[in-house]
């Protein structure tokens, strides 16, 4: 058996999230083969090919591409798929706009965000906002699987694989990129953050986020937010960790002022050490948290910066 894993990237670097689906193809099947489809992204096929377990790597390069619509990389995906017993993205925005399209013309189910391999035909999956693990079993001939990246580890460096170019299809002319409105921020990244400092409806207003910015400096943290902040116009909507916004496992989350709906903690709770500052010692979020602390946030939280210092 082979997996394809379809990379996610921006043409100049590759997606962290690769890494963490290229683990899950190794459990699923014996040799890996990723794809990277975009323009000018030669420099992110040579980084693939540097990833331990890595066998081969197909690059479609055309200007089609260039933007990762997800109707030409579905049908790229389509002309390379014959042989592969499973193919495989992260359950980011590209993956979840990209597989359904090519399950849907494979006639084939989707497997969704799949946090364990059981075997070649068996994966585990949080349903009911992760309050349940369902075990989905498929018999179609070709598993198609968005896969939770922070459920898996990182698939290292150390590989030396064959990079191979294939024919570009066509562009399907079925839509076009109009234009993009990116965030721009000197912190990590958020989906991929070793430190975490999220805020939530208990800080009032966007002016009051600004307590937690020391905070995050002292850890080198991004910033994150429960959906009832990011409803209440406090901070922008790219920050909301939980079940519709982004889905995290850092080393570190440190969360203020959040009460811990059921949607959030499905967006967080796996997080190595948790920590948690509310006023309420019955909120939800203390169910979750290594360490909790009661207390009035606005007290708590520039004298936890004074302590790191």
């Amino acid at each position: 058996m082979v997996a394809l894993v379809i990379a996610e990237h921006d043409n100049a670097s590759l997606n962290a999230g690769t890494l963490n689906t290229i683990t899950a193809a190794r459990q699923c099947a014996g040799d890996v083969h990723v794809l990277v489809a975009g323009h000018n992204c030669g420099a992110v096929a040579e980084a693939v090919a540097r990833i331990a377990g890595v066998a081969e790597v197909l690059v479609a390069d055309a200007p089609q591409f260039a933007d990762g619509l997800a109707e030409n990389v579905a049908a790229q995906v389509l002309a390379v798929a014959g042989g592969y017993s499973h193919i495989l993205a992260p359950a980011a925005a590209g993956g979840k706009n990209v597989l359904p399209r090519v399950a849907a013309l494979l006639d084939v189910a989707q497997v969704s965000e799949i946090t364990r391999v059981v075997s070649a035909d068996t994966f585990e999956r949080p349903i009911y906002a992760g309050n349940a693990i369902a075990t989905a079993q498929t018999a179609d001939s070709v598993k198609v699987i968005t896969v939770r990246t922070t459920a898996f580890d990182a698939a290292p460096a150390g590989g030396s694989a064959d990079i191979v170019k294939v024919e570009a299809v066509e562009d399907s002319g079925q839509s076009a990129f109009v234009s993009r409105a990116v965030a721009k921020s000197d912190r990590p990244d958020l989906a991929s953050a070793k430190v975490v400092v999220s805020g939530g409806r208990g800080l009032g207003s966007a002016e009051n986020f600004k307590i937690l910015e020391p905070l995050a400096d002292k850890f080198n943290a991004a910033m994150g937010a429960s959906r009832a902040a990011v409803d209440a116009g406090f901070v922008p909507n790219d920050w909301q960790v939980g079940q519709t916004g982004k889905i995290v496992a850092p080393q570190l989350y440190v969360a203020v002022g959040i009460s811990g709906a059921i949607q959030h903690l499905a967006g967080m709770k796996d997080s190595k050490v948790i920590v948690a500052i509310n006023k309420d010692p019955e909120a939800p979020i203390f169910s979750v948290a290594d360490y909790g602390l009661v207390g009035d946030l606005f007290e708590a939280v520039p004298q936890l910066v004074a302590a790191l210092a």
